[in-house]
């Protein structure tokens, strides 16, 4: 595969080492994935990755491991993550050229 799935910015790269510096000595990485839900029909969702599934794509980018769930790499090619920290929250944001719609409150989209 020519094109990385997800690219990370430098402030998502740093957010995950300081994530995996507080997570258990089993956890090897962050898992990203898709899930149906929220007003515009899908999500994100990420959970530290205890092990490598059968499938999983692995991106190793800025010193980190990002496992990505195959049913979701169609929705998340090209996608770019990144971590904002505002006055009141702090959060990851993707940014997904395959988005046709996000709805109002950041939180689902669709393609």
């Amino acid at each position: 595969m020519n094109e990385q799935i997800i690219k990370l910015t430098d402030n998502a790269a740093k957010r995950i080492k300081e994530i995996m510096s507080k997570a258990d000595n089993k956890t090897i990485g962050v898992r990203v994935g898709v899930k149906s839900g929220g007003c515009a029909g899908m999500s994100y969702s990420m959970e530290y990755a205890q092990d490598k599934k059968k499938n999983d794509e692995v991106i190793e980018d800025k010193g980190v491991k990002v496992f990505i769930d195959p049913a979701a790499i169609i929705y998340l090619l090209g996608t770019e993550m990144d971590y904002k920290k505002e006055k009141f929250n702090s959060q990851f944001v993707f940014k997904n050229p395959n988005e046709s719609e996000r709805c109002g409150c950041g939180e689902s989209f669709k393609v």
